[in-house]
C-alpha cells in the first residue's frame, strides 16, 4: 500500500510540475531577455543632493498584449511626475523599440539593445513636445541581482547634459500611484 501511495504522490507531483511549466506565460522571443523583470516592483530615490524633497520613483513591470509586448508603469512622489512604456519587437526594423508617455505632455520613442549577457540595457530615445529643450535621451540600465541601476544623459537645447540616475530595489507588491 505504501508503494502506491509513493506512486501516486509521484505521478501528482508530475502533473503539478508539468502543469505549473505549460502556464508559464508567453513572451515573443525577442522580448526574453526582459522576463527578469516581469511581474517585478522596483522603488528607487532620484533625489538630487541640493533637492529639499526627496524623489521616490516606484515602478512595475509586466507581460502586455499576450506577450507581445512589455508594459511598464512608473511614478514619482505619488503622481508628481510618471509615464507608461510599451516596448515591443518591431519585425520591420529588426530591433527592441518602445514609446514612453508621461504625465508631463511629453513623449518619448526609441529602441534597445542587450549588452553583457543581458545584464545592460542601452536605450536611445527621441522626445517629443518636451517643454524643457530635451530632443533626445541616451540610458545604460544594468541589473545586478536585486539591483537596477540607471543612468541617462539628455541633449538639451543642442547640448548634451547629465540626466538623472538611480540605482532601484526590487521591493515586494506596492501600488503605484497617480494623481
Amino acid at each position: 500500500m505504501l508503494r502506491v501511495s509513493q506512486i501516486l504522490l509521484f505521478l501528482l507531483l508530475s502533473l503539478l510540475n508539468f502543469s505549473l511549466q505549460a502556464e508559464q506565460s508567453t513572451l515573443h522571443p525577442k522580448l526574453e531577455p526582459f522576463r527578469p523583470y516581469l511581474d517585478t516592483y522596483w522603488q528607487g530615490d532620484l533625489t538630487q543632493s541640493d533637492a529639499a524633497e526627496k524623489m521616490i520613483d516606484r515602478s512595475h513591470w509586466q507581460r502586455a498584449l499576450n506577450g507581445n509586448a512589455i508594459k511598464t508603469v512608473h511614478s514619482i512622489n505619488d503622481g508628481v511626475y510618471g509615464g507608461e512604456s510599451i516596448i515591443y519587437w518591431d519585425e520591420a526594423k529588426q530591433s527592441i523599440n518602445y514609446y514612453y508617455f508621461t504625465t508631463a505632455g511629453f513623449y518619448t520613442h526609441g529602441s534597445m539593445t542587450f549588452e553583457d549577457n543581458n545584464q545592460r540595457i542601452i536605450a536611445r530615445e527621441a522626445v517629443e513636445n518636451n517643454a524643457n529643450g530635451i530632443t533626445m535621451v541616451e540610458s545604460v540600465s544594468t541589473l545586478t541581482g536585486d539591483i537596477l541601476t540607471v543612468s541617462a544623459r539628455y541633449l538639451q537645447n543642442g547640448e548634451w547634459v547629465t540626466g538623472h540616475s538611480a540605482s532601484y530595489r526590487r521591493v515586494a507588491l506596492l501600488e503605484v500611484k497617480f494623481k
